[in-house]
């Protein structure tokens, strides 16, 4: 008969295998950027590397040169690539029970019991953490980087070890309702006004084809939204938003979607470009299942689960943020 431990061990990863495909698909269903993403085939997969790098665009080639007949033409390189390099980071989760509960729980049906319970409790803090950290301003010990960092409040700070302070070029755009893009007095967020925020945003973040493809909003500013719509309301795709279990109306071309308890900080409506945002995930550590290990001081096991990887950006001028 196979012991306590190993029936543990085999249930564990055989419900775990089972529940694995749910926490990717729950927790893009219940954010809207990691759905987004999802969608647009923003996760990639990276086997290696000291570190993740991003190459950037920064600048035009300063070779254009109008002539005619036998003038000179310059033959001046333009350094106009960089790039953007943001670390690896990992998360463990731990799936334990001690000697005395499975021994109390030997029994087949008990045994199955224990495991499902922790590993759905495993599921659930994934889905949790994972989400307040991808609206984190990472600065919390080895956090990715959040939607605070890439598009911060204040439109600067270092990203990917570019300081957009000394690059400019580097800078998120921020609209702030105390002080406005557009300029002239402050304005008050709320039904009546938050267009007024919102189409300066839209404008100053377009770029030749480039335009923002999704609009996170918290509560507070999607209610502002969705009440300023009451007349002309319109929604996007109705199984786009009964698979993704949230609400989602549009602004122009983008899709504006609620996205509130989920980490994201209050009167906060991002504006983003999913086409510079990529989710980089190791193969190896994609919430993947370690072997079984056993104390050597005590009588308990434990089956890790681990995730490793980052949220990186290639272009954060087209990223912005509107706030108060």
């Amino acid at each position: 008969m196979a012991s306590p431990n190993a029936t543990f061990t085999e249930l564990v990863t055989t419900t775990f295998r089972r529940h694995r495909k749910e926490i990717a698909d729950q927790i893009s269903n219940n954010n809207a950027l990691l759905q987004r993403m999802t969608k647009k085939g923003r996760k990639e997969m990276v086997d290696g590397g000291l570190s993740l790098v991003e190459p950037l665009e920064y600048a035009q080639n300063s070779a254009y040169q109008r002539f005619s007949g036998y003038d000179v033409l310059s033959m001046a390189a333009s350094d106009v690539f960089s790039a953007a390099e943001y670390p690896w980071r990992n998360i463990a989760l731990a799936t334990t029970a001690n000697g005395t509960e499975l021994r109390t729980n030997s029994g087949d049906s008990q045994i199955l019991r224990l495991s499902k319970s922790r590993v759905g409790n495993t599921i659930r803090t994934f889905k949790n953490n994972f989400s307040s950290d991808l609206y984190s301003d990472g600065t919390a010990t080895n956090q990715i980087n959040g939607l605070q960092a890439l598009v911060s409040d204040a439109g600067t700070g270092t990203v990917g070890g570019i300081n957009s302070t000394t690059y400019t070029w580097w800078k998120s755009i921020l609209q702030s309702a105390a002080a406005p893009l557009q300029g002239g007095g402050a304005i008050v967020p709320g039904p009546t006004t938050i267009e007024s925020l919102m189409l300066p945003l839209w404008l100053a973040l377009i770029r030749n084809a480039d335009k923002p493809d999704l609009i996170v909003a918290d509560t507070v500013y999607f209610t502002h939204y969705e009440t300023s719509q009451t007349s002309i309301k319109r929604y996007t795709n109705e199984n786009t938003r009964a698979q993704g279990g949230f609400i989602e109306l549009a602004y122009k071309s983008a899709d504006v979607i609620y996205d509130g308890d989920s980490g994201m900080p209050a009167s906060h409506m991002y504006f983003l470009n999913t086409d510079y945002l990529k989710l980089i995930v190791h193969p190896d550590a994609d919430v993947t299942e370690s072997p079984e290990m056993r104390s050597i001081n005590q009588d308990a096991v434990v089956i890790w689960h681990l995730w490793m990887g980052n949220l990186v950006c290639s272009n954060r001028s087209l990223q912005g943020v509107v706030k108060a």
